[in-house]
C-alpha cells in the first residue's frame, strides 16, 4: 500500500448524466463539491436515472462557477443552466427519500431534458446538502448528510479491483463485453497502487490530508450494464459479479464514503489506510 495514490476523480453535476474529471475537487461534508447537485425528475416528481433511461449515459454536464450547468447531448443544441433563486421547493423523491428541491426556474432546460428523452422531464437543484437529505441512518453518524448520490457522499473505486474483474468477465460466458472501463461504475474518486478487492478491509482513510469513514461496500444495479457513450446495455459487470462478489445479497463493486474532515484532493495524493 506504499505506493497507493489517487488515480482519478470524477464529478457528476447532474445526477445520471456524464461528468468530468478534474485535476483535483474540494470535499464537502455531502460529496464533492458540485457533485450530483442537479438530478431530473419525472411528472410525479420521482427522479429519473439511467436505470429507466440509458440515453441518459450520452448526455453530459459541465460544471459552471456559481453551480449552473451546461448540458449537451447528441442532436441537441447546448444549454447554460444557471442556479434558481429564491423560487421555492417541490417536494420530489430519490428513492426511498423525500427531499425539498429547486426547479430550474427557466422553461427551456424542462423542455431541453423533455425533448432528448422523449418523455415528460424536469431539472431540479439541491439548494441545501447541509439540511435537505441526510444519509440512510443504519450508516450514518449525526450530522451526516448527502447530494442527490445514491446514497453516499462519495464512491471509491480501485484499478486493481476493475482489473481483478476484468480478469473474471473474460473467463467467463460473456467475455464479448469485456474489458469494461471504470465509468461504468460512477466513482468519484478512483485509487490506484492497491492489491485487488483491498478496499474491502478499509474502515477509515485518508487522500492527501482529507480522511473518510468507510461506510459499506457498494451494491451495483443494471446501469453498470450500460455502455456510457452509446446507452445500449449487456450482461456484464453483473453477470460476473453475481458469480463472484455477492455480498449480503448485494453485488458489489466498490466502496461507499462520508468525508470526516474537509479539504481539496489532487490526482496524485497519497493514499493511506488508518484503519
Amino acid at each position: 500500500m506504499g505506493n497507493a495514490h489517487l488515480h482519478a476523480i470524477h464529478v457528476h453535476p447532474v445526477k445520471a448524466v456524464r461528468g468530468q474529471a478534474p485535476r483535483e475537487a474540494v470535499v464537502e461534508p455531502w460529496g464533492l463539491a458540485g457533485d450530483r447537485r442537479w438530478m431530473l425528475i419525472d411528472d410525479g416528481g420521482k427522479v429519473v436515472t439511467q436505470r429507466q433511461q440509458p440515453r441518459l449515459a450520452q448526455a453530459a454536464a459541465e460544471l459552471l462557477p456559481g453551480g449552473g450547468v451546461r448540458l449537451s447531448a447528441p442532436g441537441m443544441e447546448p444549454l447554460t443552466v444557471p442556479v434558481p433563486g429564491s423560487v421555492g421547493t417541490v417536494p420530489v423523491q430519490v428513492f426511498r427519500d423525500k427531499v425539498e428541491a429547486v426547479p430550474a426556474e427557466d422553461d427551456s432546460a424542462h423542455a431541453w431534458c423533455s425533448a432528448f428523452l422523449g418523455v415528460g422531464a424536469r431539472l431540479v437543484f439541491m439548494d441545501d446538502p447541509a439540511t435537505r437529505r441526510p444519509v440512510d441512518p443504519e450508516y450514518a453518524r449525526p450530522g451526516d448528510t448527502v447530494s442527490f448520490a445514491d446514497g453516499f457522499p462519495l464512491l471509491l473505486t480501485t484499478t486493481a479491483s476493475l482489473d481483478a474483474l476484468n480478469t473474471l468477465i473474460a473467463q467467463g460466458d460473456h467475455a464479448d463485453e469485456g474489458p469494461l472501463p471504470m465509468n461504468r461504475f460512477r466513482p468519484n474518486v478512483v485509487v490506484t497502487g492497491t492489491d485487488a478487492w483491498a478496499e474491502d478491509d478499509w474502515s477509515r482513510l485518508a487522500v492527501g490530508e482529507v480522511t473518510f469513514r468507510v461506510a459499506k461496500p457498494c451494491g451495483r444495479c443494471v446501469v453498470t450494464t450500460t455502455e456510457q457513450s452509446s446507452g445500449e446495455r449487456g450482461r456484464e459487470p453483473l453477470y460476473s459479479l453475481g458469480r463472484h462478489r455477492r455480498l449480503g445479497g448485494k453485488l458489489v463493486f466498490g466502496q461507499n464514503l462520508v468525508p470526516l474532515s474537509g479539504g481539496t484532493i489532487r490526482v496524485g495524493d497519497p493514499v493511506t489506510i488508518l484503519e
